[in-house]
């Protein structure tokens, strides 16, 4: 386990999955005197001005509107909630400039809170009907699940596993940067699994695809569940046997080798570093604290 925690991680909710499905426990919930209802910015977390979440009272919510409640789990015995009713029925986008800013702000247990929150309102708003039969389907089990109104087919949340990965050649690591992002960014190279393969083939695949380096060893340092629209990341180094680079210039823009002491000079805040880091809360930041410092890493796992 790496020592860099990565961003949506580290909640400390039960998420109390055998409430789910019992009704009589999830109305005593509803009727707790402390239920919290998560407050939302359109898609976004309501933040006080020291930069935490907001959470209000279940009071003076209609029988239609706690149908419409996701139980987010218990703290301390409180039941948290969000709410589907206050959303249009479509996913929200990705990240607007506004998520990003409130991202910055979130601490640790208040980011892995929201993290859980967007993912499920994003999945209820892709899965309004069934795909196995079109029909409608209906929220069940306290937000964590849909029922099909014709066929009965039950449907439930999913993530999509993703590589993402540092090639490793000798004292330096490959980054890649995406036309789209502020200029001077660069972060690690990433994909979706494909059907039928490993983590370690799909590390090997995509660094090829992308940037042409050949992978011969590839080892697992952590995970991060990326909540935009629900995928879980799998963070990697790849050793690779040749850095000459063949870039992909559909997928990436440009491609560049940093030695450790470079990422140490970005992760420092050195104002002349050569390149911009990814956002804190990215699981590729801490892959490269991880890669920067790998002593530390050592002694953590020991």
């Amino acid at each position: 386990m790496t020592p860099f925690q990565p961003g949506f991680s580290g909640s400390l909710f039960d998420r109390a999955d055998p409430l789910r499905g019992d009704a009589e426990a999830l109305s005593a919930l509803l009727q707790h005197p402390q239920a919290r209802l998560l407050q939302l910015q359109g898609f976004d977390p309501a933040l006080t001005s020291e930069g935490a979440l907001v959470w209000h009272g279940l009071q003076g919510l209609t029988e239609a509107d706690t149908a419409a409640l996701i139980l987010l789990g218990l703290l301390q015995g409180v039941p948290h909630f969000v709410a589907l009713q206050q959303h249009s029925a479509e996913a929200p986008l990705y990240r607007t400039p506004r998520t990003m800013e409130v991202l910055s702000l979130l601490g640790p247990q208040d980011m892995a809170t929201y993290g859980t929150a967007r993912s499920l309102i994003d999945w209820h708003g892709r899965h309004r009907f069934c795909g196995k039969c079109g029909a409608a389907t209906l929220l069940q089990r306290a937000g964590w699940g849909r029922r099909c109104v014709a066929c009965g087919s039950e449907h439930f949340p999913r993530v999509d596993p993703v590589v993402i990965m540092l090639a490793e050649h000798g004292d330096r690591a490959l980054l890649g940067r995406h036309a789209s992002w502020p200029a001077g960014r660069y972060s690690a190279l990433a994909g979706f699994l494909e059907p039928g393969e490993t983590v370690e083939e799909a590390v090997a695949r995509e660094l090829f695809e992308e940037a042409g380096v050949r992978a011969s060893r590839v080892r697992y340092v952590t995970s991060q569940a990326w909540p935009f629209p629900a995928q879980l990341m799998l963070a990697c180094i790849a050793e690779v046997t040749d850095d000459t680079l063949n870039i992909a210039t559909d997928e990436l823009e440009d491609a560049i080798w940093l030695s450790r002491a470079e990422v140490r000079a970005a992760l420092a805040g050195d104002p002349v570093a050569r390149f911009l880091l990814p956002p804190v809360y990215a699981v590729a930041h801490s892959l490269l604290q991880h890669w920067a410092w790998p002593d530390e890493a050592k002694g953590a796992a020991a």
